[in-house]
């Protein structure tokens, strides 16, 4: 676990813009490619109402920054954006930011 890469990407848009990400986009088309890649670990999708717009954070976690490349490709810090995100969202990172993890716990332990 430790040393995997948490790859984290954001954006904005109406409660029911980020509402069709979650339940349509993310569920239809980003899931089923995340999976497909060898390395690809597990995928959090985050939301926070704010004022006038909501907060979407993307959380996915890799074994390594060669499978970040394998769904990013050599650039991996640049957002991978489809088009139809473009109408759900305002406004969204054009960059991504990669963490390496170094601890993680739950209800089992360490």
């Amino acid at each position: 676990m430790a040393g995997q890469i948490v790859r984290i990407w954001g954006g904005y848009g109406t409660p029911a813009g980020v509402d069709r990400y979650c339940r349509e986009h993310f569920v239809n088309s980003v899931l089923p490619h995340l999976r497909s890649i060898t390395g690809f670990v597990e995928a959090k999708v985050l939301t926070r109402p704010g004022r006038g717009e909501t907060e979407l954070v993307v959380a996915t976690t890799w074994d390594s920054i060669e499978s970040v490349k394998a769904f990013a490709g050599d650039d991996y810090e640049r957002a991978v954006v489809e088009p139809v995100v473009r109408e759900l969202l305002h406004r969204f990172d054009d960059r991504v930011t990669h963490f390496t993890l170094a601890r993680a716990a739950s209800r089992a332990g360490i």
